[in-house]
């Protein structure tokens, strides 16, 4: 358990996703007037655990890796959060993506608080067996402090189903029967949730369209130009609804670089021809590759960045050419680029919303394994549709009433519901 103080306000200079996290909130518990104790226990996690992983490896070695699991609040109900597995773990990172995870609850209504897990594990250097052993015995060290009621999984990355599988399967085989609640995102079969694969850019198509629509983008005719940056399962799918929806997709782009074409790229065609990683190296079509340098400087009315934390950041902003940002990665527009693109009159709509309906299908998921129900795919995103609505119109209120970004709107909200929650349950010793 962590006894460390929280870290001070990180410098206006500080671009890390953990000061990106830090600024936003110290500047709305600010303008939300929060009580000075009730600062001081949202901006730290309610608990930090760290175990070390035994793992027999499949020449017959063992390899002790580090596991992590950040538990942010829980004064809305349950932690709920992802588990990342990677070779280079930043504590830093956890702690403000399960920070974020409370603050997008609070936010959209969900009964959960935030939670981030990690294991240092690089994945083209373990087989699946091996990675397989390593999840099982997270889990088994953490079967103490995580649970339906306690703190619920989700995955950080959408290929990443079978690794919930294991973390259900282990989980149920310590308590002695299934517990399918205790993750999100698994596979259908195993009482997982119809849209957990694209759920990210379903809400981010229907953010796309109040925001488009609050902010008069777009004609008549033609829906708005649009760049998405990520051709992976949040971008591409995201491309994918959009295109369908008649928006013009003027570029989309991968790790190396991106396509464009101010007439409109065939996104259908662009996404067969997609690498399981979601590369664009082998596309053809028409269309120009050009650097991320350039695609960021192209026109579009709006920019989708759906690929990186720090994407967008005091580097690049002065170049973007669009009129509204949708954040589809958290922390993407890092604090100091925010700072530059509110003074330059680019709206954002925050990752806090704007990645809500992942978060929501967890829930979903969450209440149908408890229920034991199995909703239809409409049922799932009418459901998603009322909740990011009513969270739309909430931040846009305080927008409004307040003079405030639409970020900033959305985190006093989030802080607020927080802090009245953890001061109506008050402190118990």
């Amino acid at each position: 358990m962590s006894t460390q103080a929280a870290a001070p306000t990180p410098s206006t200079s500080d671009e890390s996703p953990y000061a990106t996290m830090m600024s936003h909130f110290d500047e709305a518990a600010r303008l939300a007037s929060i009580d000075r104790s009730e600062f001081e226990i949202l901006r730290r996690p309610d608990r930090e655990v760290l175990v070390s992983l035994p793992v027999l490896r499949d020449d017959g070695s063992v390899a002790v890796l580090d596991g992590w699991r950040v538990q942010h609040n829980a004064g809305l109900g349950p932690y709920c959060g992802p588990l990342r597995i990677e070779g280079s773990v930043d504590l830093h990172d956890l702690r403000a993506m399960a920070a974020w995870m409370t603050w997008k609850c609070a936010l959209l209504g969900v009964p959960f608080g935030g939670a981030a897990g990690a294991i240092a594990l690089d994945r083209s250097k373990f087989s699946s067996a091996e990675m397989e052993r390593a999840v099982r015995r997270y889990v088994a060290c953490m079967v103490d402090v995580i649970g339906p009621e306690r703190d619920v999984f989700t995955p950080d990355k959408a290929r990443d189903e079978h690794v919930m599988g294991w973390v259900m399967d282990t989980y149920s085989m310590h308590r002695r029967s299934t517990t399918n609640a205790i993750v999100a995102g698994k596979p259908l079969v195993m009482g997982g949730s119809r849209h957990s694969d694209d759920a990210a850019a379903q809400g981010l198509r229907i953010l796309f369209e109040l925001a488009t629509r609050h902010f008069g983008l777009g004609s008549e005719r033609t829906g708005p130009t649009v760049i998405v940056e990520g051709a992976g399962f949040v971008g591409g799918n995201l491309a994918r609804l959009l295109h369908e929806g008649d928006c013009r997709v003027v570029g989309l782009s991968d790790k190396d670089g991106g396509l464009y074409n101010p007439a409109g790229l065939d996104i259908p065609a662009i996404l067969a021809q997609r690498t399981p990683e979601g590369g664009l190296g082998q596309v053809k079509g028409a269309f120009d590759r050009i650097a991320h340098e350039q695609l960021i400087r192209q026109p579009s009315e709006v920019y989708a960045t759906c690929a990186t934390a720090n994407s967008i950041t005091l580097r690049n902003c002065s170049a973007i050419n669009t009129k509204l940002i949708l954040e589809g990665q958290h922390g993407a527009v890092s604090a100091p680029a925010y700072r530059t693109l509110r003074e330059r009159g680019i709206k954002v709509v925050p990752d806090i919303l704007a990645r809500g309906g992942d978060t929501l299908s967890g829930y979903f998921e969450w209440v149908q394994n408890r229920m034991g129900y199995a909703w239809q795919s409409g049922d799932i995103l009418q459901r998603m549709r009322r909740f990011l609505e009513e969270a739309w119109a909430d931040v846009v209120r305080v927008h409004t009433e307040r003079d405030v970004t639409l970020r900033t709107a959305a985190q006093i909200v989030a802080v607020t519901r927080v802090a009245n929650a953890d001061r109506t349950r008050g402190i118990y010793a």
